[in-house]
C-alpha cells in the first residue's frame, strides 16, 4: 500500500496519474484521512487486495471480522 503522492515521487505513475503493475487504486475521497479512514487489505489467490474505509461505518467492523487486516500508519509506502 501506498499513497498516489509517494507513487508519484517514485515515478511509478503514468500520465493520467495512475499507477502501473503492480498498483492498483483504491478508491476513496482525495482528502481522506486516516484519522477517519482505515486503510485494509486482504490476501487473495497470492496477492493483496486493497479497501480505503471509514472507521466508524458498519463495513469497516465486517471487514474486519471477514479477515480484512487494517494496514499500520507507518506501513503505508514503497
Amino acid at each position: 500500500m501506498a499513497t498516489q503522492a509517494q507513487l508519484i515521487e517514485a515515478g511509478l505513475d503514468d500520465s493520467r496519474g495512475d499507477p502501473g503493475p503492480p498498483w492498483h487504486r483504491i478508491q476513496g475521497p482525495r482528502d481522506a484521512s486516516t484519522m477517519w479512514y482505515g486503510v485494509l487489505r486482504k490476501r487473495e489467490h497470492g496477492v493483496f487486495i486493497g479497501a480505503l474505509c471509514f472507521r466508524h461505518a458498519p463495513r469497516f467492523a465486517s471487514l474486519r471480522a471477514s479477515g480484512w487486516e487494517e494496514v499500520p500508519v507507518e506501513a503505508i509506502g514503497l
